[in-house]
């Protein structure tokens, strides 16, 4: 018998989100009647597309306080990262304007990726450690800028263990020191509230389905004033969006993540209060209920919804397993699930291999329900305890 998902209790909200039904509501036209390619624009069809994109650009500008003509729409996060350091660095490459580089060592994939394919063409990159808790320190990064750095790139909040960068101290350091800064900000969007103004942000990467949105659609903010940021694209073709990303723009998924950034801004404070009596209420128990439990990540500096913990002793892809059909949950990061190794996040933390391979993400969302919360707390305690006995035995 397969099992249903209508019964299963899903934690896995740092992977991906189930789009939200107000979400799909503003984008269903745009599948439907309004089918028009926005870039065509001389005839009815193609207005009421343009009018679509137009209006999700000028929602997440109001979010971001930024203008609407530095939005431009990716295919997600991962595109975005990319155009925003490979597209600076072949920009000053071009015009012999520096070749170093500054992120850290807990990045996101396409970010470490990106930077060790400018490595191979002869960049310089500066991976930052961070300290215990996941946090990298500003004075660091400005003891790290060299003559020739271009660009500093540190995400706003870390994807495994939700640790909040201080990035409005590291954007006045790249400010004093001419250095653009980029910000992977996907799972901060529902969380933290973003100025880009106000926190010296020059490029940042969001994406839709992280916030309640559609899967294949992001953006990328891209100052154009004071100081201007200039690009090079990655993919060229018929010049659509400033002729940095060309392509058909996907316009009902572009409506459903300027909806999704609207609704995440209107609604941050509640999602964040309740996310965090949730995660509060499985924390307090694992620590009660439980012996040799590590919390990862920093205990205050961190997005409520977030809770990586080490139960130590079990295997986590075993926990994971046994927590199956009943309850999703995650051993790392979605990008990296696959792979045998512990995560690169909690290596760089410190510690030791038992803590790595033992470590579980919960990533609560704004749908779960208290008894959700508390029947997969029973669980987890539960499998972690006959997990510690049949190793004993």
């Amino acid at each position: 018998m397969t099992p249903s998902l209508e019964d299963a209790v899903y934690l896995d909200h740092h992977a991906t989100t189930p789009v939200d039904e107000r979400v799909a509501e503003d984008m269903t036209p745009y599948l439907t009647e309004n089918f028009g390619n926005p870039a065509s624009d001389d005839h009815l069809y193609g207005a009421k597309a343009k009018e679509g994109v137009e209006q999700a650009r000028e929602q997440i500008s109001e979010v971001l306080n930024c203008r609407k003509e530095e939005i431009i729409f990716t295919s997600g996060a991962t595109e975005s990262d990319n155009l925003a350091i490979k597209g600076v660095a072949d920009c000053a490459e071009r015009k012999n304007k520096g070749s170093h580089i500054i992120t850290g060592e807990t990045e996101h994939e396409a970010v470490l990726e990106a930077c060790e394919a400018l490595e191979e063409r002869g960049f310089d990159v500066t991976y930052l450690p961070v300290n215990e808790n996941g946090l990298i320190d500003p004075n660091d990064v400005e003891e790290t800028i060299q003559d020739d750095t271009l660009l500093i790139s540190i995400m706003a909040v870390n994807n495994e263990i939700g640790t909040i960068a201080p990035l409005k101290e590291i954007g006045e350091i790249a400010k004093d020191n001419e250095v653009f800064l980029h910000t992977d900000a996907v799972q901060a969007v529902s969380y933290i509230p973003i100025d880009v103004e106000e926190m010296g942000i020059d490029l940042m990467s969001i994406s839709a389905h992280k916030i309640y949105g559609p899967k294949g659609i992001g953006a990328l903010y891209v100052r154009r004033r004071n100081p201007k940021v200039k690009l090079e694209p990655l993919i060229h073709g018929g010049g659509h969006e400033r002729g940095w990303r060309s392509g058909t723009l996907n316009v009902p998924s572009i409506v459903g993540l300027g909806k999704a950034v609207q609704l995440a801004d209107q609604e941050m404070e509640e999602r964040r209060q309740y996310a965090g009596e949730l995660t509060s209420y499985m924390w307090d128990r694992f620590d009660s209920e439980l012996d040799d439990v590590v919390l990862n990540g920093h205990p205050k500096k961190r997005i409520p919804n977030n809770l990586n913990v080490s139960f130590l002793g079990v295997e986590n892809k075993a926990l994971v397993q046994n927590l199956q059909p009943d309850i999703a949950v995650s051993a790392g990061s979605a990008c990296t699930t696959g792979k045998v190794e512990a995560s690169h996040v909690l290596q760089a933390l410190g510690g030791d291999e038992e803590r790595w391979h033992s470590a579980v993400r919960f990533g609560i969302g704004k749908d779960n329900t208290r008894e959700e919360i508390e029947y997969a707390t029973d669980q987890v305690i539960q499998s972690v305890s006959r997990l510690r006995k049949l190793q004993i035995s």
